[in-house]
């Protein structure tokens, strides 16, 4: 099993460098970024567990960075500012961040942070009571966060897994568009319905025997979708 990897965001290398040394003697690996469009590129690359985000930055700012961020990604999201200010805090925890640490801050502090978010989003509350999900040649064990069609593994990205495993978790119930998306987005994603229109039907590219015309992941025109406990591939 690999180390809990930690993308680290930040135009100033002295920072970097410092962040990567204190996260490495606390065991977690470390990939680093010095700007928001590198950031996006990492995370889509890595898939990073959590990342550290620095709001001021050129290019594209942390606000930026993170609403663009929660397109693709759930992963959990410190930022860190040197503007401690109630107006920026609550700014970016409304837009999806996880915790907020002003500048200067102790790294002590930090590591703690992130292993309190850690935690969090590994606690048993979060983890999926089903542990598989046969249906015809497909098989999806929660375990393992695997999904296999006749044997053979389909690689999903993290919203797909998130997706699938919130449709299949309350399979045969009919999950709104808003629900869906509050879930796996976050609240202020709850009206972008094209959002996750797009996403279902790459989800369904690699899941249907036939994306065209699903018979797994059942649309409920213009209220939301539903896993068919009837259907067969």
């Amino acid at each position: 099993m690999r180390q809990y990897r930690i993308l680290i965001v930040d135009d100033e290398p002295r920072i970097l460098n410092f962040l990567t040394t204190k996260l490495h003697t606390s065991g977690y690996e470390v990939i680093t970024a010095n700007n928001g469009v590198s950031a996006i590129e990492q995370a889509q690359a890595q898939e990073p567990d959590l990342i550290v985000l620095d709001v001021v930055m050129p290019r594209m700012d942390g606000f930026q960075t993170l609403k663009e961020l929660r397109t693709f990604s759930s992963v959990p999201v410190i930022f860190l500012s040197a503007r401690g200010t109630d107006v920026d805090r609550i700014k970016g925890l409304g837009l999806g961040a996880d915790d907020y640490l002003a500048k200067p801050f102790s790294p002590d502090e930090l590591v703690a942070r992130i292993d309190a978010v850690r935690r969090r989003t590994d606690s048993p509350a979060n983890r999926k009571v089903q542990e598989q999900y046969i249906v015809g040649d497909l098989k999806i064990d929660f375990a393992k966060r695997t999904v296999s069609i006749n044997g053979k593994e389909v690689r999903l990205t993290k919203i797909e897994w998130l997706l699938l495993s919130e449709l299949i978790q309350n399979t045969g119930r009919l999950m709104l568009y808003e629900e869906l998306l509050s879930r796996v987005w976050g609240p202020e994603y709850r009206d972008d319905v094209q959002l996750l229109r797009t996403w279902i039907s790459r989800l369904r590219y690699k899941v249907e025997k036939d994306p065209a015309r699903p018979t797994l992941i059942r649309t409920m025109p213009k209220t939301g979708y539903i896993i068919d406990e009837t259907a067969s591939r």
